[in-house]
């Protein structure tokens, strides 16, 4: 006799969700919270939350929801969807590619090799070179007028968390600081401070796991207001850049497009179901969250919710 398959986010039961959470908390230990900004240096490693969206209205939640963190480098798929919206993908490909990268997300090296052009929007030269475009008259300005799209298509409530700016203005990164001065150099940019500014900006916009979730479900389901042709796009440099390096590692073991943060957030599609977002700030040494990583792969095992199953 066949034995039938539990699938799909909508089987998901707090039970389960429960026991997945105390699976995923006991690998926090395994990391460390990033020290480099002297703010997020203060997170607990042992916060956890998640919040789950599904395409069908259900919403399940668990841990530390009420926490608020900075999306930082999450943030990078919404500001591909945001310029793919606005200028349209012949635009944005000719200032990046949407090829892997195995070397660290905020590489100058790589940029070298690469002759200035950027490997995916998802590793830092990407993103500065996408923040550089983003529609506004100054750093400011383009990231409200961001922000605010994003929490009018999600209806969420991202906010710029000024007090986390200033302390990523006060470390700001000296990779990023050669990343961008490169770009300048071989006229990719005009500004690099404008570039830094905004790219800082839009990293510091903070929300709860059920704002992130929300976001989320932009990617997941059909949506009047966004192009099924650019969240698909999204979907697929998610799922073969969004990890870093370990990307082709969680497509195999986990089959889901998926973005992570140093600040603890990580963010999985399920494309046509529903959106998982969570958040555990202690990190592995590819800067991808432990607890959150190990809580989707045992969802997305017991669900089956990878895209290849």
């Amino acid at each position: 006799m066949a034995v039938s398959v539990v699938k799909g986010l909508d089987q998901l039961i707090t039970t389960d969700l429960f026991a997945w959470v105390q699976l995923a908390k006991t690998q926090a230990n395994l990391g460390r919270v990033i020290n480099r900004i002297p703010l997020l240096a203060l997170a607990d490693p042992g916060w956890f939350a998640v919040h789950i969206c599904c395409a069908s209205g259900q919403t399940i939640n668990f841990g530390d929801i009420e926490r608020v963190f900075p999306l930082m480098s999450v943030i990078k798929t919404f500001s591909l969807l945001y310029l793919l919206e606005h200028l349209g993908a012949e635009a944005v490909f000719q200032w990046v590619g949407v090829e892997p990268s195995d070397a660290p997300f905020n590489s100058l090296e790589q940029l070298i090799a690469d002759r200035g052009r950027p490997r995916n929007s998802m590793i830092n030269s990407g993103a500065i070179i996408l923040a550089d475009k983003l529609p506004g008259k100054d750093a400011s300005n383009r990231t409200q007028l961001f922000c605010q799209w994003l929490n009018q298509l999600a209806v969420c409530q991202l906010k710029l968390d000024e007090v986390m700016l200033a302390s990523v203005r006060l470390t700001r990164s000296p990779a990023n600081q050669a990343i961008a001065n490169y770009l300048v150099e071989i006229g990719h940019l005009e500004n690099s401070e404008t570039a830094l500014d905004t790219y800082e900006q839009m990293c510091c916009l903070s929300g709860t796991v059920e704002d992130l979730a929300r976001l989320g479900k932009l990617l997941a389901c059909e949506n009047s207001s966004l192009s099924s042709q650019h969240r698909r796009i999204v979907n697929a440099v998610m799922l073969t850049c969004g990890l870093y390096e370990a990307s082709a590692e969680f497509a195999v073991k986990i089959g889901l497009p998926m973005k992570s943060g140093i600040g603890g957030g990580l963010l999985a599609i399920v494309p046509g179901e529903g959106a998982i977002a969570c958040y555990s700030p202690a990190l592995d040494t590819v800067s991808n969250p432990v607890a959150g990583l190990a809580f989707v792969e045992a969802l997305a095992q017991k669900l089956a919710l990878s895209i290849f199953a």
